[in-house]
């Protein structure tokens, strides 16, 4: 094979994570994580991670999987943690013979594996639960607290925001733009699965239910049980509400997909600027794409 390594993207439900292993069964590839959510363990059903209702073990088919369950809840990872981690799975994937393929819809993970990482100061630990403890007492006045410069999102990236403008007095975006060194896999071949909007809506309304009356819901029990931190993924927080009489079932659900699809929109419009795609796939991947990728790159 000629590519060195692969990155598929593209927005939540899209059906990268199967075209991903397909691809991988079919190029004799290992994949390795590079969705933030699916980095943490007890929670694979709500993040719809490859391991949902399975052991969590290195492989599954027999095509290794890294860097997946892998964080307790409350353990906080930086982008500079994950590189290390990325860099030591791609040197265990590169050790097997097999061509590594990152599988995941984080574009600041993406992004720092593609361009490197910006120099960025280190953030002292009491800053970072000053900057945690103020998004989860009050993430809209976190907001407003931030640079104009600041785009709405997920309370881990706007904690990240807080933790860098505390320490620094400048915004992230600032220190965004200051040169960048050590991509881990500058040339890799970039896939985006980007659907219709209308079939992601959709198949996000389908899947959200599904999961709660899965293993979602002793999932979120188990977050209750051992007081571990709910915001770490959309769908946790409905479902933990939901189990403390906070919500309805109903609106637990209806909420959730509301987020989904708020979240599946903030990626749609990343990739449009920030992702420069070798290949885009425009629906659910079915077996006659893996035969198309693998005739390119092969």
């Amino acid at each position: 094979m000629s590519i060195k390594a692969i990155i598929i993207t593209g927005p939540t439900a899209s059906g990268k994570s199967d075209f991903a292993h397909k691809l991988a069964l079919a190029v004799n590839g290992a994949i390795i994580n590079c969705d933030s959510v699916q980095s943490y363990s007890g929670i694979e059903y709500i993040s719809a991670s490859p391991f949902a209702g399975m052991p969590i073990t290195d492989n599954i088919d027999g095509v290794p999987y890294k860097l997946f369950s892998i964080l307790p809840l409350n353990e906080h990872i930086s982008v500079t943690d994950y590189m290390e981690l990325a860099r030591g799975a791609v040197d265990e994937v590169k050790a097997m013979g097999k061509p590594p393929i990152f599988v995941g819809g984080t574009g600041y993970y993406i992004n720092v594996l593609l361009k490197g990482i910006a120099s960025v100061p280190e953030i002292s630990e009491e800053t970072r639960k000053r900057a945690r403890e103020m998004v989860k007492n009050d993430i809209n006045a976190v907001r407003k607290l931030l640079p104009n410069d600041f785009e709405k999102t997920d309370p881990q990236r706007t904690a990240r925001a807080l933790e860098v403008f505390l320490e620094t007095g400048k915004s992230l975006k600032n220190w965004q733009k200051q040169p960048r060194s050590g991509a881990l896999i500058p040339d890799a071949y970039k896939i985006l699965v980007l659907p219709e909007r209308e079939v992601l809506l959709d198949r996000i309304a389908k899947r959200i239910p599904q999961m709660i009356h899965g293993g979602a819901m002793n999932e979120a029990k188990n977050i209750i049980s051992q007081n571990q931190d709910e915001t770490r993924a959309i769908g946790a927080t409905q479902i933990c509400k939901m189990l403390r009489g906070e919500l309805s079932e109903k609106d637990a659900i209806e909420n959730w997909i509301v987020k989904t699809n708020q979240y599946a929109k903030r990626q749609r419009t990343w990739f449009r600027g920030q992702y420069d795609a070798d290949l885009i796939i425009e629906n659910v991947p079915t077996d006659s794409d893996v035969k198309k990728v693998v005739d390119i790159i092969c």
